[in-house]
């Protein structure tokens, strides 16, 4: 065993001088040749290190800019106060990680307010006129066909021509701007009185028994000796709602219900509820002329600020005359189309309708490069000075209303297009918006019958004649002056939920 064991670490003993042999030699030839051989391990070793190292360098600083924009995405929605103040939210960087999904948008954020409503000062002399120094409107509707007249529309029978000039901006513009004479809308006498007073102006209105009045909060005891609170109603919400809540009756036989003064609008101009609606949220111009300053808000809605401290905040401050919030979710308009469709809305191929006129003439998806913020409003607070331009914005949008879908949020965007830019106004964040009021349900959930239709043969087969408006969306029935089924309408991403 021990015999076996000795040759064995002799051979690995010869083997072993043998290479050492070998390397001497080899370096002895490698010197002769003028090539170390040596240092080629150390320099792969090296230029290996360096490309890891370059590697290992790019990771860390890509890690670091992304902490970076993680903390500052955090900041921007921190309660903390110190952190939050750290935020810039019209950075470039908070626009990069707020397209990024990075960001949520706050539900409700804090209203840059003034801190005393009884130190505001109000503007004496009102905004000067820059584009428009007059502007009438319309006030009879004669409309014949094979000889007969057609009975007189709110807003009248607009011919496509008229819609164009009607976009052109001129010192001197007469327009349609609802009330036709006989075409419905009207105030009693006494209304009309008590209006006549009103400078400034709260309005909201109930239709088809939707809601009851809810009483704003906050409101200083300056604010309610300056505004009229005016909730504007049709007979059927009067009624629910002298059923629901406390009518009070003044000596003018003026009737309230707190401090909302109750405006009725006899002979409701159209089919629809919804566009119904429009008429005083659009038109506040109209029904109170003598006011200079207007705050919409819907009915559904309880006001909780200082209405005196909306209108520094959002107009005067910084000189503006028309102020509405951006949309939550969408800024383009073909996407808000999408979700009206399918919300249910209205009717799907009406809508298609309406996005297709608006394509054909001109509307562009919007994009960064436009100078909105966004071409879809939440439309359900509108804070106004009644200037002549801002008063033929609400006519010109109001027509798209009247003649299309009474989807108001797909107008909006395409008159501020056809303005050609000369409209200026304040979009705020959706976060200040939603902390203007409280929410409420609406008594019961509205629908249509014409919100359910999926396609133009159920009007066709329709024989009572229920689906189709017979006062309103008319242009959608007029034969178009241009090739609408040569339009394709943009793709739409979907980004919200239907809801």
């Amino acid at each position: 065993m021990d015999s076996n064991f000795l040759p064995s670490i002799s051979s690995r003993a010869s083997r072993r001088a043998d290479r050492n042999h070998l390397q001497s030699k080899d370096g002895k030839e490698g010197l002769a040749s003028g090539k170390s051989y040596q240092d080629s391990p150390m320099k792969i070793i090296w230029k290996r290190g360096f490309i890891r190292l370059v590697l290992v360098g790019g990771i860390i600083w890509g890690l670091l800019i992304l902490t970076a924009l993680l903390f500052h995405a955090w900041s921007c929605q921190s309660s903390i106060a110190f952190f939050s103040a750290l935020c810039n939210k019209s950075s470039v960087i908070y626009g990069a990680i707020q397209s990024l999904g990075l960001v949520t948008p706050p539900h409700r954020c804090s209203i840059p307010v003034a801190d005393d409503p009884n130190k505001i000062v109000i503007p004496q002399k009102r905004s000067t006129e820059k584009f428009v120094q007059s502007l009438s409107y319309f006030m009879e509707d004669f409309t014949e066909t094979n000889g007969t007249r057609s009975p007189p529309l709110f807003g009248g029978h607009i011919t496509w021509q008229q819609r164009d000039e009607s976009f052109k901006v001129k010192p001197t513009m007469k327009v349609h701007c609802g009330f036709i004479r006989n075409g419905g809308a009207e105030m009693a006498q006494k209304d009309v009185k008590f209006v006549e007073k009103c400078r400034f102006v709260v309005a909201s209105g109930i239709f088809d028994g939707y809601d009851t009045p809810h009483q704003p909060s906050n409101i200083s005891t300056r604010s309610q000796k300056l505004f009229c609170f005016l909730m504007v109603v049709d007979e059927v919400s009067l009624e629910f709602i002298k059923k629901n809540v406390t009518v009070r009756e003044d000596n003018d036989g003026g009737e309230w219900v707190g401090i909302w003064r109750l405006i009725l609008l006899k002979h409701p101009p159209y089919d629809e509820p919804r566009r119904n609606g429009k008429v005083p949220k659009i038109l506040t111009h109209r029904l109170f002329p003598q006011a200079q300053y207007s705050i919409w808000i819907d009915g559904k809605m309880e006001l909780i600020v200082d209405p005196l401290l909306l209108l520094e905040r959002y107009l005067w401050r910084e000189k503006n005359t028309f102020a509405i919030a951006q949309h939550k979710h969408h800024r383009n308009v073909y996407e808000e189309a999408d979700a009206n469709k399918r919300r249910k809305r209205y009717a799907r191929p009406l809508i298609d309708l309406h996005m297709k006129i608006y394509r054909y003439e001109g509307m562009e998806p919007w994009n960064p490069k436009k100078s909105t913020p966004s071409d879809i409003p939440e439309g359900a607070v509108i804070i106004r000075e009644h200037t002549a331009l801002s008063n033929l914005f609400s006519c010109l949008w109001f027509n798209e209303v009247h003649l299309f879908t009474p989807r108001d949020q797909l107008s909006f965007g395409y008159v501020v297009y056809r303005l050609g830019g000369l409209f200026k106004f304040f979009m705020f964040p959706n976060c200040e918006y939603n902390s203007i009021f409280t929410l409420h349900n609406h008594t019961r959930e509205h629908s249509s019958k014409v919100e359910w239709v999926k396609s133009l043969d159920e009007f066709k087969k329709d024989k009572t004649g229920g689906l189709k408006e017979s006062r309103g969306g008319l242009g959608l029935w007029t034969p178009y002056p241009g090739d609408l089924d040569s339009v394709v309408l943009p793709s739409v991403k979907r980004t919200s939920k239907a809801g």
